[in-house]
């Protein structure tokens, strides 16, 4: 194919008057496509239906150490939640507290007990007359909303083929005291599926930070979600690096399986160092008496273990994986060649990001709308909503039906082509 800057504006003109018969076709059928956020289909929630008969009122909802689930007590959750969600994350039983149905809403407490009482006795954020945050972009959207709701200055870092571009990020975390923080998805990233490589992670465990309450927020929320089996990303194990590194409190990992079982009804985790983990226990006791561990239960009853999990994991990647390769297929038919945009082919996780000619984000997202598909807002990806370069758009295949999926990938590349020759010809 022709790349479209290559064509002349007579060329140009008369490609665009054949797209937007297209476009107005697709337009006439009325459509309403949704492509704007990360949801499991409702085929993905049926593989744990079953899960709901795993318990009821003739089984024994004991533990293996005697707890009760029915009643009050066990603070940072039952034994063998610990033990599923450790083996998933790949830590130490005892590294990990099992706390409610959101990673999200642990990640916002996380912060909010820094602001309110420090982080291991130093001041409260608080009381501090700058908090910063160093965000990896483009990233995840509900992490730089969590900063931004407490007022911390957000810092763009751009994201490499290989994680945040380091050189960046200890330049920052070495020089800057009021920097306390980085959000990091460090496997299959939302939104462009890049696993942090092994230097990425040593040089996070080996950073040397100015302030002392300095903290990785690593958002292992893809940990076990490949695509492929013969084709997965490996990260290593960021716990036991800093360790190794001499600072083993550095790390707050997180993890859930809210994509795993049922978003908004899975368990959540965090597992950091001993000398952290005491810290959140002293406040939780003020703030809860536990979790729920019925739920708990469930979740251990219906995988039993690791294994459970990884193999329902297949099952929910032979869902997603076609899913993924129709987009991409669609990308690569119609816009291979083009130069009018560029995407990565991930191999898990739950998104494609898509990077338009510069200044095109806003009016592709607009464009697609106005045939009828919803896609996350240009701009989501990156803090405040601002992305530089107006180029960043997310694509979010999980949701739509593959029928419903072969649609929106053809507005979306017809919206991608329409906007780009009216970019290509201000400049002819």
């Amino acid at each position: 194919m022709t790349a479209y800057k290559d064509l002349s504006r007579e060329e140009l003109l008369e490609l665009k008057s054949g797209l937007e018969a297209q476009f107005e076709e697709v337009k006439a059928k009325g459509l309403k496509l949704d492509m704007s956020r990360g949801k499991p289909s409702a085929e993905q929630l049926n593989l744990s239906m079953e899960m709901m008969d795993v318990l009821h009122s003739g089984v024994n909802l004991v533990c293996e150490d005697g707890v009760d689930c029915r009643n009050y007590g066990g603070l940072d959750g039952i034994a063998e939640a610990k033990q599923l969600l450790a083996d998933m994350m790949e830590v130490p039983k005892d590294n990990v507290i099992i706390f409610g149905n959101s990673s999200l809403n642990v990640m916002y407490d996380t912060v909010a007990r820094s602001m309110t009482h420090g982080v291991l006795g130093s001041t409260p954020w608080c009381k501090l007359d700058k908090v910063k945050f160093l965000c990896p972009v483009p990233g995840y959207d509900r992490h730089f909303a969590i900063t931004e709701h407490f007022g911390i200055e957000m810092i763009n870092i751009p994201m490499t083929p290989t994680g945040p571009d380091m050189d960046l990020v200890e330049k920052y975390v070495s020089e800057d005291p009021a920097v306390k923080g980085i959000w990091c998805v460090p496997k299959y990233s939302n939104p462009q599926g890049i696993t942090y490589s092994d230097e990425t992670v040593y040089r996070f465990a080996n950073l040397k930070p100015a302030a002392e309450d300095f903290r990785i927020y690593w958002d292992n929320a893809y940990c076990v979600h490949h695509l492929y089996e013969d084709k997965q990303d490996y990260l290593i194990e960021i716990l036991s690096e800093c360790k190794k590194a001499g600072n083993p409190d550095m790390v707050y990992k997180f993890s859930s399986t809210s994509k795993i079982s049922f978003p908004g009804s899975g368990i959540a985790a965090l597992a950091a160092s001993e000398a952290n983990l005491n810290e959140i226990r002293e406040m939780m006791k003020v703030q809860t008496i536990g979790h729920d561990k019925v739920n708990q239960l469930r979740h251990v009853r219906f995988f039993k273990d690791v294994h459970g999990i990884v193999e329902h994991m297949k099952k929910h990647a032979d869902i997603m994986r076609p899913k993924f390769e129709a987009v991409l297929d669609v990308l690569e038919r119609e816009l291979g060649g083009l130069e009018i945009g560029s995407w990565i082919k991930p191999l898990g996780g739950y998104f494609i990001s898509f990077d338009a000619l510069d200044g095109c984000a806003k009016a592709i997202v607009a464009k697609a709308k106005e045939a009828g598909l919803v896609m996350t807002g240009a701009g989501a990806t990156f803090p405040y909503g601002k992305d530089p370069h107006d180029s960043n758009i997310r694509i979010a295949p999980s949701y739509p039906t593959p029928e419903e999926l072969a649609v929106a990938a053809d507005i979306f590349v017809l919206s991608v082509k329409l906007v780009s020759i009216d970019k290509i010809l201000e400049s002819k």
